[in-house]
């Protein structure tokens, strides 16, 4: 399995958080963006192991996680903002 390291982490969370958030048309700054793609290829991770579903691992894999689970949180935040 390959590592990301930490500049990569930020890196592909923060595109992954950019790109959900052009999806689900939410307008955050870039930090935050880096903080949802980062914080919700976590909770993608998590949703995946417990449906048990195989999370695939390296770049690729941490770019789809992040982007669903970025997706995920920035529909959270939406619907809080109700």
């Amino acid at each position: 399995m390959e590592s990301v390291g930490w500049l990569g982490l930020i890196i592909i969370g923060g595109l992954a958080g950019w790109l959900a958030g052009k999806l689900m048309d939410a307008r955050y700054g870039i930090i935050l963006n880096i903080i949802l793609g980062i914080a919700g290829s976590v909770v993608a991770a998590g949703l995946l192991v417990a449906m048990h579903v195989g999370v695939p691992g390296g770049r690729l894999g941490f770019f789809i996680t992040g982007f669903i689970g970025a997706c995920i949180l920035i529909f959270l935040a939406k619907v809080a903002r109700r």
